[in-house]
């Protein structure tokens, strides 16, 4: 799904430093879909990652072994209006056409994609609170995550969901020493608050 030209203008106003991005994930240079910026390719375009690959001799050393197994786990960002399956199945026969035929591809799980439009009025009122707790209007930024049950909610019941997270970049979320500042979290408690002050 594109994105419109106001949405990715309001992702152009973000304060985002390149520089210090590529020093912080520690790389000399981004590259990615062309004609999107770094904030874009990683909020709002869809994504393949190689989550992990082994395989092989891995302890000290060398060793002229070669392995009779290797493996690697990958997963997608989907964006709206792709179909989980479909993605699925597609990477699947590609791999079955471009590798021997003892390359095996398991399939997990997966969700549809979700966005919430920034013209819904329970957005319009997530935007309100959180400018009034932290004193700054937010611009929207589309972020990946991985709720399938949001998308359920949409084909279910017809439904929206408003998502508000507090978490910075710094925080490293999900990550071994993840961490949330105090003054956010409190910041967040009132933006929750003022929401449900707000729409009703």
């Amino acid at each position: 799904e594109d994105v419109s030209p106001a949405e990715r203008e309001m992702i152009a106003q973000i304060p985002f430093d390149e520089e210090k991005y590529k020093k912080a994930i520690g790389v000399d240079s981004l590259f990615g879909e062309k004609g999107y910026s770094t904030l874009e390719r990683n909020s709002c375009r869809p994504s393949f990652d190689i989550c992990g690959i082994w395989g092989g001799y891995t302890g000290e050393g060398s060793k002229t072994v070669l392995p009779s197994k290797a493996y690697a786990k990958v997963s997608t960002r989907l964006v709206p209006h792709q179909d989980h399956a479909k993605i699925s199945q597609m990477f699947e026969e590609y791999i079955t056409r471009v590798t021997p035929p003892y390359v095996k591809v398991t399939p997990s799980h997966g969700g549809q994609g979700y966005v919430c439009p920034i013209d819904l009025p329970a957005y319009q009122a997530a935007e309100k609170a959180v400018g009034i707790a932290f004193g700054k209007k937010p611009l929207a930024v589309r972020r990946g995550g991985s709720i399938p049950i949001i998308s359920t909610f949409e084909q279910v019941l017809g439904i929206k969901t408003v998502l508000m997270g507090f978490g910075l970049e710094q925080n490293a979320i999900h990550s071994p020493n993840e961490s949330q500042e105090l003054d956010i979290f409190f910041k967040g408690i009132e933006s929750v608050a003022e929401f449900y002050s707000l729409y009703k």
